[in-house]
């Protein structure tokens, strides 16, 4: 299912534009030998925007939503992976405000396209009951 709006393109373009910053950071940590939580991050950090983008060709709206799901998930293990490498002393505050805002940015736009989609479908749901 492919939804056409304002809010789809800038949490693909977000959540893409932070897998590059979290593929980065990841090397980063690589090249101070830390591979453990360096995979975590690269994991979790970069799942949010393929699921993102896979949610853009779901099956159903439920499938839409599950894969939205998925990603917020996957953007909240994210913020607690920084959070660590943070309180590690791997990344100053600068650097993990910065993810964390970013982070947020893409947390807040999940948790609304989930609900206005969960909206839209039960209201679609009631429409076909009047019917």
């Amino acid at each position: 299912m492919i939804i056409n709006n304002d809010r789809k393109g800038t949490l693909l373009t977000k959540s893409y534009n932070f897998a590059v910053r979290i593929v980065k950071l990841s090397k980063f940590l690589r090249e101070n030998n830390e591979y453990i939580l360096s995979n975590q991050v690269l994991r979790s950090g970069t799942a949010i925007g393929a699921l993102v983008r896979e949610g853009t060709y779901a099956q159903s709206t439920a499938d839409f939503i599950s894969k939205l799901s998925i990603a917020l998930k996957e953007a909240n293990e994210t913020d607690y992976w920084i959070s660590l490498l943070y309180d590690t002393n791997y990344l100053d505050k600068k650097i993990k405000d910065s993810f964390e805002k970013e982070c947020n940015e893409l947390i807040a736009i999940l948790i609304a396209s989930i609900k206005t989609t969960k909206k839209h479908l039960s209201e679609n749901k009631e429409n076909k009951k009047e019917k």
